[in-house]
């Protein structure tokens, strides 16, 4: 009969716990009852006179099951985290400690990994188009590796970052209908590819692989077919040119976690073998950014005003589309909420379970600051919260100070949940 068995591995705990950006930090080590909703209930309760709202979660535990499916579904594809996603530190310090490698596209991101302690060897420098003082910079640390897309970019890294090798970004020919082409910006074309590789040659510049990204937000997993075999064709010509053998097949970002990861992992495999099967030196590596982030982080919002028109129930909080919860302009995020009571006004009424449209305003002065509307919520009042799950996507990176409201969440717990325990059947 099956058995439920919890797997524990106390050596990557210590080894997280004491990682940079983890270590000396508070991290709740929640037991298997108490959920993250709980431990957000119980900072809310602990602390509601001083509790500087709002304020995020991040469970290391998500993060822990995450790298091990990465490892398990895509056994051959070296994860570097993209950290224009979410670049908290202890984000990064977690990840780095489980293994991955890190896509930065600035210098203030190669700083930030550099600050906990992470090799430069370990990043790569996945920006195609680069100030000159940014390429200077990655020279001075050591960051050796850049992508590039056109003939410019060659030039300001011949003069400033001679020992760099190359990394030739290229544009998928298949609309993947993900959330945000990047093939709008980024990506050489096909006829482009030739001189591209010429050019860096005699540039005196090393090409060493080739990368793609099929757009950001679960596009369509097929698409990884088209683009991993258009690199073969960029690695065949390379060599027809006489340019040394490629090394590097980068199959970008985009991955989100879930089912559809699942799908992605099955097409990239099989696209990897139909089309490199036969290349036993060929490295792989992805540049995973909301497939780690967004459902490791969890955002408390508090109520600070209320509005009743008949029986719409109008609630302002004090994060949104300025602050943490600007993925629903920019990341095109379908957001949802669960209320939590506090105020001493609920206790007349602990049964009443009538639920109202609703519409949540963010904290400016922006009509455009609405979070929600329509959406169906119980009664609320001041000094209750509403509290948003998968919230570490394209969030904090991206909070603004409009209007003077540095309304991104303040404060980022630390917790790590109790694992989710897997069936063993016993005959």
């Amino acid at each position: 009969m099956p058995t439920l068995v919890v797997e524990e591995s106390h050596t990557n705990l210590k080894s997280i716990f004491g990682a940079s950006g983890v270590k000396g930090k508070k991290v709740t080590t929640l037991p298997p009852e108490i959920t993250i909703s709980h431990f957000i209930q119980s900072i809310i309760k602990n602390k509601s006179s001083q509790i500087d709202s709002p304020f995020s979660v991040l469970d290391l535990r998500v993060l822990m099951d995450l790298m091990t499916k990465w490892t398990t579904k895509l056994p051959t594809v070296k994860p570097y985290y993209a950290v224009k996603c979410n670049p908290n530190l202890s984000l990064i310090g977690t990840l780095a400690s489980l293994g991955s490698n890190f896509d930065c596209a600035s210098r203030a991101e190669i700083e930030a990994v550099l600050s906990l302690g992470v090799s430069p060897d370990r990043i790569i420098y996945a920006n195609p188009c680069k100030s000159e003082s940014h390429i200077k910079y990655a020279a001075n640390v050591g960051v050796n590796i850049t992508t590039y897309d056109s003939v410019g970019e060659i030039d300001k890294i011949k003069k400033w970052h001679p020992k760099c090798e190359l990394v030739l970004r290229i544009k998928p020919q298949e609309d993947s209908g993900a959330r945000s082409c990047l093939g709008l910006k980024y990506g050489a074309l096909v006829e482009e590819v030739p001189e591209l590789l010429k050019a860096a040659d005699v540039a005196g510049l090393k090409v060493i692989g080739v990368s793609f990204h099929i757009g950001s937000g679960g596009g369509n997993a097929m698409a990884y077919h088209g683009a991993i075999a258009l690199a073969k064709n960029v690695f065949e010509t390379a060599s027809l040119l006489g340019m040394p053998k490629m090394k590097i097949l980068n199959i970008g970002g985009g991955f989100t976690s879930g089912t559809k990861f699942d799908v992605a992992a099955l097409n990239v495999n099989d696209a990897i073998k139909t089309y490199f099967g036969n290349d036993e030196d060929l490295v792989v590596i992805g540049e995973p950014g909301r497939y780690f982030a967004e459902t490791s982080f969890t955002l408390a919002t508090k109520i600070i005003g209320k509005r009743v028109r008949g029986e719409l129930k109008e609630y302002w909080i004090d994060d949104g589309i300025y602050g943490t919860l600007n993925n629903i302009m920019f990341d095109f995020a379908i957001v949802s909420c669960t209320p939590m009571r506090f105020s001493s006004k609920h206790e007349k009424n602990v049964r009443d379970t009538k639920s109202y449209a609703s519409t949540v305003f963010g904290p400016t002065c922006d009509s455009v600051d609405t979070v929600l509307k329509e959406y169906e919520l119980p009664e609320l009042e001041v000094n209750d919260w509403l509290v948003f799950q998968n919230m570490g996507a394209y969030t904090l990176s991206s909070g603004t100070n409009f209007n003077g409201f540095s309304s991104s969440a303040k404060n980022i717990y630390l917790a790590c949940s109790t694992p989710v325990p897997r069936e063993e059947t016993n005959f």
